[in-house]
């Protein structure tokens, strides 16, 4: 039996079309040239490709240059959030109707998270957020972040569905540790065991899935 539904925040739990990720996305090379003095196209050249090694910028500078976790995760994120996101009273009834316990698990760190849950009306649905720290940054697809989201959590994969607009985010989810795994916006792929076309039809999906 399920126990923990684990959303991924940042374009799962709003809609990609708000901007609110472009916009974060802007601000990582601008941070890689005002405060690291990189020149601009070889960082968002380096942003790409630690994006693609690592799982997120941030991982990359950790590992390969010399940069400050703190003020990084405070520049990137240093964006109005209320400028692109509304309080969304559906999303907050069906987290409502949800019987399961909610936790957030994003590569973003706790702030960035809080202040969308805010913004968007649901922050007293969720449990905990499992933030970039608090994996002591094993960001999502490293295998690493999903051992430790299951041991603060304290549960086999097996109790989990784990919902999320990234496949490859979803893959090592489920092929490693067993969890039902759900793309949102997406389309089928390796990893995935259910698409669904947006965040509201996952209600209807885990009544479906629960009643099995």
């Amino acid at each position: 039996m399920f126990k923990y539904l684990i959303l991924d925040l940042d374009e799962t739990l709003y809609p990609r079309s708000t901007g609110l990720m472009a916009e974060i996305g802007r601000r990582i090379p601008l941070y890689m040239i005002e405060r690291m003095g990189f020149a601009p196209d070889e960082a968002e050249w380096l942003r790409r490709r630690y994006f693609m090694q690592y799982g997120t910028s941030l991982r990359g500078l950790q590992i390969e240059n010399d940069v400050d976790a703190d003020d990084y995760l405070r520049f990137v994120h240093d964006v109005p959030v209320e400028e692109y996101l509304a309080p969304n009273a559906a999303l907050d009834a069906m987290l409502d109707r949800i019987r399961l316990d909610k936790v957030i698990f994003t590569n973003a760190d706790a702030a960035h998270a809080r202040r969308v849950m805010e913004r968007l009306g649901v922050t007293r649905h969720f449990s905990q957020v499992i933030d970039i720290r608090v994996v002591d940054y094993h960001c999502k697809p490293d295998p690493e972040a999903y051992r430790r989201v299951l041991d603060v959590l304290g549960v086999p994969g097996t109790a989990c569905v784990m919902v999320e607009d990234a496949a490859r985010n979803l893959r090592p989810a489920r092929e490693l540790f067993g969890m039902t795994t759900v793309i949102v916006d997406g389309q089928m792929a390796e990893g995935v065991d259910y698409a669904i076309g947006d965040l509201m039809q996952l209600e209807g999906l885990l009544n479906r899935l629960m009643a099995q």
